[in-house]
C-alpha cells in the first residue's frame, strides 16, 4: 500500500487544482472581481498558514535578515501577486480548459529560464538537446493553436450547468471575442512566465536560506499586502468586496485553505519520494480532467483547437521531460567511465548500464 501511495496522491493533487480551475472561473462568471479575489485567497492562506509557522518556527523567525525579507517580498510580488493576478484576469477572458492545458507548459519555461540563467545546458548534436529544443517548439505550437485556431466547438456534457449564475451580469454569461481569447491565452502564458521565473529565483533563494515554511508563509504574507494593495486600486467600490454565500466565498475558502494549505504540502511530499519528474508527468491529468468538468459543470463549450493545443503543450512537457532524465542516466555513466579511466580500470560492458547500477557503482 505504501508504494501506491504516491501514485494516489499525485492523482488527488491534479484532481484538486481541477477544482481551482473550475471554482476560479465559476466565481468569475459570477461577476467576483478578480484582484479582490486574489487578496481574499491569499488572506485566507495566510490565516491558516501564520499560526503553523508560528508555531513550528518561532525560533527561527528571528532567522529572517532584512535582506533576506527583501527578496522574499519581490519574490512574492513576481511569482505570486503578479502571476496570479495576471493568470485570473486572463482565465477570465479564455476557459479553465485553456487556463489547465497551458500549465502543462511551465516545466518548459522553467527549463527556458533555467537556461537563460545558466542553470541549464542544451547539447545541440545529443539526443537530449534535440528533445529539449522539440519540447520547447511544441509548447509554442501549442500556445498559437489554442490563441489562433479555434475549430469546431464540441458538444457540452451538460447543458445544464451546476455553478448557474442567476445574477450574473450579462456580458460574463457570452463567450469572450476572438480578440479577447487572443489576449487572454497570451495574458496566461506570461503568467506562467512570471511562476516559472518565481520557481527559478526561489530555487536559488532556498540555497541560502533553507527553511520552506518561514519561506513559504513569509511570500504568502507579504503578497497578501501587495494584493490589498492592487485590489484596492482596481476596484474601489467596497459593496463588490463583500462575499455572499455562493461560488465566490467556496473559491475563496477552497482555493485559500485547500489548494494552498493541503495540495502543496501533498506536492511538496510527492516531490521529495519521488522526485519532481515523477510530479510533472502526471501534470497533463489535470487538462483531462478539467475539460470534462468545465465542460460538466460549467456547461463550457471546448473548441477542438483548444485541446489541439493541450495536446501539443502535454507533447512538448514530456519531450523536454525525456530529455532532461536522458541526460540524468548518462551523467552518472559519464562520472562512472571517468573514474574507471583514473584508477586504470577497464572493463568492457556487454550491456548499457541500468540507472540502478550506476548508483550502484557510483
Amino acid at each position: 500500500m505504501d508504494a501506491k501511495k504516491p501514485y494516489v496522491i499525485v492523482i488527488v493533487v491534479q484532481l484538486i487544482y481541477t477544482g481551482m480551475f473550475v471554482v476560479s472561473k465559476a466565481a468569475f462568471d459570477h461577476g467576483m472581481n478578480t484582484y479582490v479575489f486574489i487578496f481574499y485567497r491569499q488572506a485566507a492562506a495566510s490565516l491558516l498558514l501564520l499560526p503553523i509557522a508560528l508555531l513550528l518556527e518561532r525560533k527561527n523567525v528571528r532567522s529572517l535578515s532584512p535582506m533576506l525579507l527583501l527578496k522574499l517580498f519581490f519574490l512574492a510580488l513576481i511569482g505570486i501577486t503578479f502571476s496570479l493576478n495576471l493568470y485570473n484576469v486572463s482565465l477570465k477572458f479564455t476557459s479553465a480548459t485553456v487556463a489547465s492545458a497551458t500549465t502543462n507548459a511551465m516545466p518548459v519555461v522553467t527549463f527556458c529560464f533555467a537556461l537563460l540563467l545558466k542553470m541549464e545546458s542544451v547539447k545541440l548534436r545529443s539526443s537530449s538537446g534535440i528533445a529539449k529544443l522539440a519540447g520547447v517548439s511544441l509548447c509554442l505550437a501549442g500556445v498559437f493553436a489554442i490563441a489562433f485556431y479555434a475549430g469546431p466547438a464540441l458538444s457540452p456534457v451538460n447543458h445544464h450547468r451546476a455553478f448557474a449564475a442567476s445574477h450574473a451580469p450579462a456580458s460574463t454569461s457570452s463567450a469572450p471575442s476572438r480578440m479577447t481569447w487572443i489576449k487572454g491565452t497570451f495574458l496566461i502564458v506570461l503568467a506562467n512566465m512570471a511562476w516559472s521565473l518565481w520557481i527559478v529565483l526561489q530555487g536559488r533563494l532556498l540555497k541560502e536560506y533553507s527553511n520552506k515554511m518561514l519561506v513559504t508563509v513569509t511570500q504568502c504574507a507579504f503578497s497578501a499586502g501587495q494584493s490589498f494593495v492592487v485590489a484596492v486600486a482596481a476596484e474601489r467600490d467596497f459593496s463588490k468586496w463583500s462575499l455572499r454565500l455562493d461560488i465566490s466565498l467556496l473559491a475563496v475558502l477552497y482555493t485559500g485553505f485547500v489548494v494552498t494549505g493541503v495540495t502543496y504540502y501533498l506536492q511538496a511530499w510527492c516531490v521529495e519520494l519521488k522526485g519532481p519528474v515523477f510530479f510533472a508527468v502526471w501534470t497533463p491529468l489535470c487538462f483531462v480532467f478539467t475539460v470534462f468538468c468545465s465542460s460538466f459543470f460549467l456547461g463550457e463549450i471546448v473548441h477542438l483547437g483548444s485541446i489541439v493545443g493541450g495536446i501539443l503543450l502535454v507533447g512538448g512537457l514530456y519531450s523536454v521531460l525525456w530529455g532532461k532524465s536522458k541526460e540524468a542516466k548518462i551523467a552518472p555513466c559519464g562520472m562512472v567511465n571517468a573514474m574507471d579511466d583514473e584508477n586504470g580500470h577497464h572493463k568492457p560492458q556487454e550491456k548499457e548500464p541500468t540507472t540502478a547500477s550506476i548508483v550502484e557503482q557510483v
